[in-house]
Order: structure tokens, then C-alpha cells, then sequence
């Protein structure tokens, strides 16, 4: 797998490339700074890039308008987030532009290095992987007219739960109840978001997409 990393920590950057060699993947470009970001995005158009929120010159957010641009140049880019921070707008913004291959980790809360190698993988296959912090702090910002407001305690939690990129089985064991309850669950959310069956699988990930839609991003 053809990864691209942008990180302006020196020790990281290279900590990351020594991990991502060691596990088999090539790391194809290797940036520090936000405005070589999007060039070398499209120069080198990575399997999955491994990007920081915060870099140089303005260590705000080009990190996130970085992967937002890139994406909307090439849909389906595969991104994943490993920042300090959860960057309101745009990561509600990259989230918004497709229904898969993004994920948002943050540094503290990376446990394993067994985890940050099944996320990665995860999104580089298509899928989603973020941080039960990342959505929580998502989910503080929903404004009025939350399309969610139609979902029971008990949906929420099971779309929470689907945000963070658990199967139904799993969703079952954490919440203590039978596969077949997260089952009906999952169809009541589908049903009061809208989502008809026609979408197929993508439906579950619209759903989450759905639940961070309300989070005030444009």
C-alpha cells in the first residue's frame, strides 16, 4: 500500500515512515509542510495519506483544507487524520464529501500500534475509522434543526457506535443486547433519515455521514 504522511514532527514523521515500512507499506512522499500537501497529494495520488490537522506556515488548519481540496480533485481519496486536534469546520467538511475511505484518529488516544494499522487499512479499503472523542466533539457543535432529532437514546447510540466503525455484532456486545435488536435499530435510523433501501450498503455509512452533518459544518 502507497502511503503519503504529512507531519511537521520531525521524530513522528519518521517514526511513522519506520512503521509503515516495517508492516509492508511504501511511503511514497513524506511533506512537513501545508502548502507542499495538496501538490504532492495530486503529484503521487497515494493509496491512503496519513496527515496532521496543523502545519507549517500557519499551523491552523492546512493539514484538513489540504485533504478537503485533494478530495474534491479526486473523490474517494482515501484520508486519514492523526492530529492533536478535532478541527471543527473542515473536518465536518471532509467528512460531508464522500461516503468513504476518512478517518479521523487523535495522537493521545492511539493505544496500539495494532489499531492505528487496522484503521489505516480500514480507510484505505474504503471505509470509516474515527475516534470516539473526534465524534463526540463533533456531535457538541449540532445546531438547530438537528436532522437526528427523530432518533431514539437508544439510535444514537447504536449510530455512534457505527460511526466508530463497529459491526452489528460488536455494536450488540458493547450496548448488552441481541444482534437482532441492533438489526432493528440500524432499519428504524434508515427509515427516519430518509435512507431508502435502494442506497444498499452504503446506507450505513450515509447514516454516519448523516450524524456528523449535524454538527454546524457548512
Amino acid at each position: 500500500m502507497r502511503v503519503l504522511i504529512a507531519e511537521d514532527n520531525a521524530l513522528l514523521r519518521e517514526g511513522l515512515a519506520l512503521l509503515l515500512a516495517g508492516a509492508g507499506h511504501e511511503v511514497c512522499a513524506s511533506v512537513e509542510d501545508g502548502g507542499l500537501l495538496l501538490p504532492a497529494l495530486l503529484e503521487h495520488r497515494p493509496d491512503v495519506a496519513v496527515l496532521d490537522v496543523r502545519l507549517p506556515p500557519g499551523f491552523r488548519d492546512e493539514g484538513l483544507r489540504a485533504a478537503v481540496a485533494a478530495r474534491e480533485r479526486i473523490p474517494g481519496l482515501p484520508v486519514l487524520v492523526l492530529s492533536q486536534y478535532v478541527e471543527q469546520v473542515y473536518a465536518s467538511r471532509l467528512l460531508a464529501q464522500g461516503a468513504a475511505g476518512v478517518g479521523y484518529l487523535l495522537k493521545d488516544r492511539v493505544g496500539r500500534v495494532e489499531e492505528f494499522l487496522d484503521a489505516l487499512e480500514r480507510v484505505a479499503a474504503g471505509g470509516v475509522a474515527l475516534d470516539p472523542e473526534a465524534v463526540s466533539q463533533l456531535m457538541a457543535r449540532r445546531v438547530h434543526g438537528d436532522p437526528l432529532g427523530a432518533l431514539s437514546p437508544r439510535e444514537r447510540e447504536v449510530l455512534a457506535l457505527m460511526a466508530e466503525g463497529h459491526g452489528n455484532g460488536a455494536i450488540g456486545a458493547m450496548l448488552f443486547i441481541a444482534e437482532t435488536s441492533v438489526n432493528k435499530h440500524i432499519g428504524n435510523i434508515f427509515a427516519k433519515l430518509g435512507l431508502p433501501a435502494a442506497d444498499g450498503g452504503h446506507r450505513r455509512v450515509r447514516a454516519v455521514l448523516a450524524y456528523l452533518g449535524a454538527t454546524g459544518g457548512p
